[in-house]
């Protein structure tokens, strides 16, 4: 009998990951496979937050299980090290029912904790107050250039506006151990044997194109609304999800501190630039097989 498979449907944001893994579960499905999916989305595990993070709602997914999809308040900080464990508890129970699972999302290390063997190294919550108090008391530049001076690969890989990824490198650091430098290991090794990675790809112009309509459809579909909903949960609470693409953009135009016009072409511009860090990610893996969007379930499994 052939070992379940675990499945990685992943790629920039807006390629059509969601329909993919649906399309592969039901064609699993068809051949007496109970496939489920696990969600690699770092925004779609926080509790409603849906406009933004284009989170299919239940009636859309076609009755198949969805894992790790709404497990987190808005208040509470998400990390990849606390969803490791979770999302690889998910694949073996999804697997121990005799199914293929499907990790679908394009949170790169969110996606590489689950399917590479990587070992985050500890937390110190001394440390992370007083860089936090350090980033609140001087800035950001100031944490970057000490960053830059102990470990300059992972200072070149930093978003230097993700402040929390420059605090969590810096807490490794002076700790004693080695940073994952916000990257893949040099030679990645697979968690389990039975892992095929799919990777959607669209043509730039086009990708864009898609982007920028979708974040004009977020706005007319409510994300406002949606966020001021949010808010009165713990949204502004929370460091990750306040911040999320779209979300702080929508924060700020109702603080007024943004239009309507500006909040929606910031949200465009920063969708584009993550979708380039997404793509440039996943290239790093050597077991992808890229296929051109939209790809036709079936042909997966004859390939």
């Amino acid at each position: 009998m052939t070992a379940p498979r675990l499945w990685a449907v992943v790629g920039a944001t807006g390629t059509g990951k969601s329909d993919l893994a649906l399309d592969l579960a039901d064609a699993l499905r068809r051949r007496d496979n109970p496939a489920e999916i696990v969600n690699a989305d770092a925004m779609q595990v926080y509790r409603g937050m849906d406009i933004g993070t284009a989170k299919l709602p239940p009636s859309e997914r076609r009755g198949i299980p969805h894992h790790l999809l709404d497990v987190c308040d808005v208040s509470q900080d998400a990390a990849a090290a606390w969803y490791q464990p979770l999302a690889r508890a998910a694949i073996r129970e999804i697997h121990g029912r005799g199914g293929d699972a499907i990790l679908v999302g394009g949170s790169g290390l969110y996606v590489s904790s689950v399917i590479f063997t990587f070992d985050f190294p500890p937390r110190n919550p001394a440390v992370r107050e007083r860089l936090e108090r350090e980033l609140a008391d001087g800035g950001v530049a100031r944490l970057l250039a000490r960053l830059r001076d102990l470990d300059p690969a992972t200072a070149d890989r930093v978003d230097p506006r993700n402040h929390r990824r420059v605090i969590r490198a810096l807490e490794v650091l002076e700790q004693g151990s080695s940073t994952h430098g916000a990257a893949l290991p040099d030679a990645p090794t697979l968690w389990l044997p039975q892992t095929r990675i799919v990777g959607l790809r669209v043509d730039r112009a086009s990708l864009v194109q898609r982007l920028d309509t979708r974040v004009e459809r977020m706005w007319a579909q409510g994300l406002v609304a949606e966020v001021e909903g949010l808010r009165e949960n713990g949204l502004e609470r929370g460091a990750t999800a306040s911040r999320a693409i779209g979300y702080a953009q929508a924060l700020g135009q109702l603080d007024g501190r943004l239009t309507e016009a500006e909040a929606i072409a910031d949200t465009q511009a920063l969708t584009r630039r993550y979708a380039r860090r997404q793509v440039s990610w996943f290239k790093r893996y050597p077991q992808l097989e890229w296929y051109d969007a939209p790809v036709d379930a079936e042909r997966l499994l004859v390939d």
